[in-house]
């Protein structure tokens, strides 16, 4: 078994989850788009709302979304705050109703923001392992269902693996033929950063990391697994920051460079963080890999991303600015 894989207990277990999931309804009757090989089309966002004027703009990004008759699922590739702004329940229960107010399904994964950085001052020195338990509560109130005025079933790593049975963000369905997968990958060198604002905890930060990490790496395993099982056109991984050749990314990404070696078909690796919509072909030298990463800092631009395939590509994305056709 390579590093990451899963042992096939796990495996069986994970297929039989989404085999129930993907016919629990039929393909015209799916919240999020066609699981069949008709085309699906997403709205991607990440890194907003980016402070309190982008708050009061942000719902005007959800009507230009909900306008747009092609668009059937939402994915948001974290930070749902700036990292000036405070971490407080409040905060993060209005932003949950926020993002509630999308008329499609709405699929998250964490950012550094959001838990990782709310040991600094102006985010309220607090204890980023307590504000990653508040998270969960408030955006994954119930594992295995999305946000979104419509919502949708997904495969939650606490149900499928029962080993990571914390990881309620780390989700996986498939739309189009396609395999989607969140990882709960952050900036800030993805956890390994001291906490400087409280006064570092390495031991309690260490074994947060230790702890995310493994479940990333049986995560993103699963999702080829499923894909290979199935024959996806392709598969894609939704992170918050690129995993960078660095220490806090580099088992994340040498296991995504293998597997999606392996797998030949086009996968769609999805982040935000660094703020700049930008495009990467043949990514860490595996031609079937694209990483693209999506506007942040914005609440009047996002990406719509199309999944189609009977497309040799699968993948194809367009730039749109809020109240612009």
């Amino acid at each position: 078994m390579t590093p990451g894989s899963l042992p096939r207990s796990t495996a069986i277990a994970l297929t039989a989850g989404l085999c129930l999931a993907l016919v629990a309804a039929p393909a015209s009757a799916a919240p999020g788009g066609p699981r069949g090989a008709a085309p699906t089309t997403i709205a991607l966002l990440g890194d907003t709302p980016y402070g309190d004027a982008q708050r009061v703009q942000f719902p005007a990004l959800v009507q230009d979304v909900d306008a747009d008759p092609r668009v059937r699922l939402v994915l948001h590739a974290g930070d749902v705050k700036s990292g000036s702004t405070t971490c407080d329940d409040a905060r993060f229960a209005d932003l949950a109703a926020l993002y509630g107010t999308f008329d499609d399904p709405f699929v998250l994964t964490p950012g550094d923001n959001e838990w990782t950085d709310c040991h600094r001052p102006a985010a309220g020195r607090y204890v980023p392992t307590e504000r990653l338990e508040a998270v969960r509560d408030v955006f994954y109130p119930e594992p295995g269902r999305t946000l979104g005025s419509r919502t949708m079933s997904v495969i939650s790593q606490a149900m499928a693996q029962p080993q990571h049975a914390a990881y309620v963000e780390n989700v996986m369905f498939e739309r189009s033929g396609v395999v989607f997968a969140t990882v709960h990958v952050v900036g800030s060198e993805n956890d390994l950063e001291p906490w400087a604002g409280i006064g570092d905890r390495p031991a309690e930060r260490l074994a947060e990391f230790d702890a995310r990490r493994a479940a990333n790496l049986a995560w993103i395993s699963a999702a080829f697994e499923e894909a290979e099982r199935t024959g996806a056109a392709g598969v894609v991984l939704l992170m918050q920051a690129e995993p960078l050749a660095s220490p806090g990314f580099q088992a994340e990404r040498d296991l995504i460079v293998r597997e999606a070696t392996e797998f030949g078909r086009p996968v769609l690796l999805a982040h935000g963080d660094e703020h700049r919509y930008e495009e990467e072909f043949g990514y860490a030298g595996v031609p079937n890999l694209t990483r693209l990463e999506t506007f942040g800092d914005t609440a009047t631009e996002w990406l719509r991303l199309t999944v189609d395939p009977r497309t040799p590509e699968v993948f194809s994305w367009e730039p749109q600015t809020v109240g612009v056709s």
